[in-house]
């Protein structure tokens, strides 16, 4: 499956963005996704997962309650809904996918996300 991100962007802190990831060229239902996120100088990060038929959510602790994932499989697209940002959520945001397990921090040190999209840069000033 190929993973299409966009959305990010500059905002002041408190502000709001959507990202979108799109997908093609499988089944986009039958995989779980995730987003992850890699700030300068700083090991990539779990944020959130979506399982398969969007049923069961999980977030990062430091995300909880401002961002919000969600997938629309007649689309083939995952979204991450970014609110009450902070300086610290800067980063490149990366949508991943796995047929076999939801992404999660565990999963992806050991390997086990088959398929990552190409980043999209989200800026938060302060």
């Amino acid at each position: 499956v190929q993973l299409q991100a966009s959305g990010g962007g500059l905002v002041q802190a408190g502000g709001s963005l959507r990202l979108s990831c799109a997908a093609s060229g499988r089944t986009f239902s039958n995989y779980a996704m995730g987003w992850f996120r890699q700030a300068p100088g700083k090991e990539r990060e779990f944020v959130a997962s979506i399982t398969w038929s969007g049923g069961s959510t999980n977030y990062e602790d430091s995300v909880k309650g401002r961002f919000t994932i969600s997938r629309d499989n007649t689309k083939s697209t995952v979204y991450l809904q970014m609110n009450s940002l902070k300086p610290e959520d800067t980063a490149v945001y990366y949508c991943a996918a796995d047929y076999r397990t939801v992404p999660s921090a565990s999963s992806a040190r050991r390997g086990f996300v088959g398929y990552w999209g190409q980043g999209t840069q989200v800026t938060v000033s302060s």
